[in-house]
């Protein structure tokens, strides 16, 4: 599609190139002709006079004009064997002839006014370009060079110039080609209808203005337009000129994703009736999807395709129109209203303009001089307006019934668009340059001698002006017209830029109306800013309401847009996000993901807090594993209770009582421990639950070895000469044992908190969608230890309590503290790979089962049988039935 606007505006621009510099060709060969003359030391003449349509007024300062007066031009055919006679213009354009009579008038309004240009007489030479660029081009050389005969030269040159400014053209093609020859002089041309976006570049027209805004400012109005009603899929036909070839590429680098849509399809509108070509693009807007068909050409171009539109019957079309024929009354007809009513249109900003109505109404023809192509419009004009002809009539005028023009007529008497004053808008444009121009003007020359901006801080003056320093101060011109619009240009020549929005309405009893519905407008401060009254939108559908226009639908939160590969950007799918990202606004193109501690909603449109997972209190398996722990603390209590209640028994004083005690106590701690594996993991609670843990079955195991210690030497001492054995295990020294053995574990938990402490950690790695808080260990080799320490004692401990099972006794606590061992081993074998394999609170579950069922095997092995014997078989408590030496009742 960039490629096909490229080759069109390529040819374009070349076409106007060769014409350009074909008639720099005639001007030099002109000149040259004139120097090799005898009287090139005194004059020059000029070899010929082009003949223009034009209207004078004599001044002191003198503006040109370029209008379009007559919509068609014929070229007589060239021979090459006789001088070529001129061309002449045909198709008397009444809006155009409107333009030129509101630049006369605006001189007129400015030459009363006492306040601008106090002194100063401004004059006008306008010329009809008969909507040809080698006739517009002719008539701006004239402007710019004159029209005398014979030019006498001196050694310096004095005066002003023929004009100091030209208001004009109204086409793009011609204002390039001509600003781009003024340019070269700095000669000033304030345009009021040529909004091609590459007149903005001052490199290549240097002293270019314009009255209205550039066509990217129109675009990117459209562009508003379409984001306003959510359009984003939409069909260009463009026209086959700099006009509509800019305007395609604008929309190519502005309209998209971020613009706010993409085009279906661009279509270049053939120059002339080319049925084959318009059956083609109509057929293309009948296939595609698009809705909305936005039209960048003039009304000549869109007439031949409304034909074909209507002959193949396409309705349910949302028309977007340009500002060139947004105000077309030839395509305002009961026949095409059924297909563009309800347009939306770009209009140039409506103006008042107080007196012209009166002014234009007194114009009357100048009988002198009919026959003359220099001051003829006004009596083309009023030929046309009463289809009579001025004398010497055409022959056979008379004869056939044709009136002759008295140029006494009345304008009132005739229905005419000429006095329409209420929708002034390329009117309102002609009479804002041609102010520019005056105030430019009385800025120069109110200038003071010796703080002008030129050099030598000098100022411009009348006697010896020159166009650059016109342009100058037309670059810093600012005023308010009286309608209260501000005028100013920017850098590039620019104006303020401001356009109405219209909108073509089809009433009930079928009149046609054009409705001012809104206004886009820049500013300095706000930018740019549309504003739509959308309650007076006529909407041309059984809906009454405005069309959709996509080519994907929207795509919903919780989803992103993915490109359909070979299509426009506007066309994708809508993909879910996935796990663990989220959309939250309409159309996204990409899924965002959530922060570390959120997770996406099942919609995936926004983030959820992470649910907390770890060991709770309030579930299920956090009470059956508190309510244990309390029941063994609670059974440890209650044994403890029972061995002091009966402490003088021999069941209870037997193998020392103190460490009886101790144990039991030992064992309410391990049970107690395990709670601090229950709950939110803290800093606290993660360093206290293992070294807690630790020291509590070392203390638990130390009494056990012991006890099985103080087993061996008390058979071993029965024996003769093993007396001496039982001094290294009395109280202290079982004590003490305890004590060392206990002291050593509590070295290796302080050694591992301080080198490396466990601490809570929030775990994403187990469940995507929730944070398993866990207390991690620190030093692996730290819990190692730790472990290792007590499995070491409690192997020990099974190894000798296993060598004195055999001992004779009727109750040997070995055979008791051999099977709690082999218990407390079971358990803790089988509970480092169930530990490792466990994930988050799963693990501390499995470390407090295996503290509480060692806890319990060592409760129930260990005390048991001796509360079953107090309890319930009082009569085996005696030293005797313990000792094996009497008789008990079975």
């Amino acid at each position: 599609m960039c490629g096909l606007v490229r080759s069109i505006y390529q040819r374009k621009v070349m076409r106007a190139f060769l014409d350009t510099n074909l008639l720099l060709l005639m001007c030099y060969c002109c000149f040259s002709s004139a120097a090799s003359s005898p009287l090139y030391s005194s004059s020059c003449w000029l070899q010929g006079q082009f003949h223009l349509n034009g209207m004078h007024k004599a001044g002191d300062l003198v503006l040109g004009g370029l209008f379009e007066m007559n919509f068609f031009s014929t070229y007589p055919e060239l021979s090459f064997t006789s001088k070529p006679q001129q061309p002449t213009c045909h198709g008397f354009d009444v809006l155009g002839f409107k333009q030129a009579q509101t630049m006369a008038f605006a001189i007129e309004e400015i030459n009363r006014n006492s306040n601008l240009l106090p002194n100063v007489t401004l004059g006008y030479s306008v010329y009809d370009n008969c909507n040809k660029l080698v006739i517009g081009f002719r008539a701006a050389m004239s402007l710019a060079s004159g029209q005398e005969e014979q030019v006498t030269l001196h050694e310096t040159c004095i005066g002003t110039p023929p004009v100091i400014g030209i208001v004009g053209d109204d086409s793009s093609t011609r204002s390039i080609a001509i600003s781009t020859v003024l340019g070269l002089y700095r000669v000033p041309m304030v345009s009021y209808f040529s909004t091609c976006s590459c007149l903005s570049d001052r490199q290549k027209f240097p002293s270019f203005f314009r009255t209205i805004p550039s066509d990217a400012f129109q675009v990117r109005a459209m562009i508003q337009i379409l984001k306003h009603f959510g359009w984003t899929w939409a069909g260009l036909l463009i026209s086959d000129n700099d006009y509509g070839l800019h305007a395609a590429r604008s929309f190519q680098s502005d309209l998209g994703p971020s613009g706010g849509g993409c085009l279906a399809y661009l279509e270049v509108l053939p120059e002339g009736d080319d049925p084959a070509e318009l059956r083609r693009i109509v057929d293309v807007m009948k296939k595609s999807t698009a809705r909305v068909v936005i039209v960048f050409a003039h009304e000549g171009h869109i007439i031949n395709l409304m034909e074909e539109v209507v002959r193949q019957n396409v309705t349910g079309l949302q028309w977007m129109a340009s500002e060139a024929w947004t105000s077309s009354a030839m395509l305002q007809t009961p026949h095409l209203m059924p297909y563009l009513g309800g347009t939306l249109g770009i209009a140039i900003r409506r103006g008042e303009i107080p007196g012209l109505r009166e002014f234009m109404s007194h114009i009357r023809p100048d009988l002198n001089h009919n026959n003359s192509y220099g001051n003829n419009m006004v009596n083309q004009f009023w030929e046309y307006t009463f289809q009579c002809r001025f004398a010497p009539p055409p022959e056979g005028w008379v004869e056939a019934g044709g009136a002759l023009c008295t140029g006494q007529e009345d304008l009132e008497s005739v229905e005419t668009e000429f006095l329409d004053t209420l929708n002034l808008r390329p009117e309102y444009n002609v009479y804002k340059a041609v102010y520019a121009l005056a105030y430019a003007l009385d800025d120069m020359l109110q200038c003071e001698p010796g703080r002008g901006p030129f050099s030598g801080n000098s100022c411009g003056n009348l006697q010896r002006l020159e166009p650059w320093q016109l342009v100058y101060y037309l670059q810093n011109v600012n005023f308010t017209t009286p309608f209260g619009d501000q005028v100013s240009f920017d850098e590039n020549g620019d104006v303020l830029p401001i356009y109405d929005i219209m909108n073509w309405q089809w009433l009930p009893d079928g009149r046609i109306k054009v409705q001012n519905v809104g206004e886009v407008k820049k500013s300095a401060l706000k930018g740019e800013e549309l504003t739509l009254a959308e309650d007076k939108i006529f909407w041309n559908f059984e809906s009454k309401e405005p069309p959709q226009s996509v080519c994907s639908e929207s795509c919903p939160p919780g989803t992103r847009m993915a490109r359909k590969k070979g299509e426009p950007e506007c066309c994708f799918d809508c993909i879910p996000c996935s796990e663990g990202k989220i959309s939250n606004k309409t159309d996204s193109m990409e899924c965002t993901s959530c922060p570390e501690d959120f997770w996406s909603s099942p919609q995936h449109d926004f983030c959820l807090p992470k649910k907390i997972d770890f060991l709770s209190y309030h579930e299920p398996l956090g009470i059956c594993l508190t309510a244990t722990s309390l029941l063994g603390t609670f059974i440890c209590a209650v044994v403890l209770g029972i061995f002091i209640y009966h402490r003088r028994t021999p069941i209870v004083r037997a193998n020392n009582s103190e460490l009886s005690f101790q144990l039991l106590f030992s064992l309410k701690l391990c049970f107690l421990c395990s709670l601090l594996f229950i709950g939110h993991p803290r800093q606290w609670t993660c360093q206290l639950r293992h070294a807690a843990f630790g020291i509590s079955f070392v203390l638990c195991v130390s009494c056990i070895l012991v006890k099985t210690m103080v087993v061996l030497a008390v058979f071993k001492a029965s024996k003769p000469g093993g007396e001496a054995s039982l001094k290294w295990f009395g109280v202290l020294q079982q004590r003490g044992t305890v004590l060392v053995l206990t002291s050593i574990q509590a070295t290796i938990c302080t050694a591992w908190l301080v080198s490396s402490s466990p601490a809570p950690h929030k775990n994403t790695q187990y469940h995507n969608d929730r944070i398993v808080y866990e207390c991690v260990v620190g030093s692996t080799i730290g819990f190692a230890v730790l472990l290792g320490y007590i499995g070491l004692l409690a192997i020990l401990s099974f190894l000798l309590a296993f060598l004195a099972r055999n001992l004779p006794d009727n109750f040997n606590e070995a055979k008791l503290i051999t099977f709690s061992m082999l218990i407390f081993c079971a358990v803790w074998v089988a509970f480092v790979p169930a530990y490792i394999s466990s994930p988050g609170k799963y693990a501390d579950a499995v470390e407090v089962f295996a503290i509480l069922a060692s806890s319990f095997g060592l409760l129930v092995a260990l005390f048991g049988p001796k509360c079953y014997i107090i309890l319930l078989r009082p009569e085996r408590n005696t030293k005797k039935a313990i000792m094996g030496r009497g008789n008990t009742k079975s």
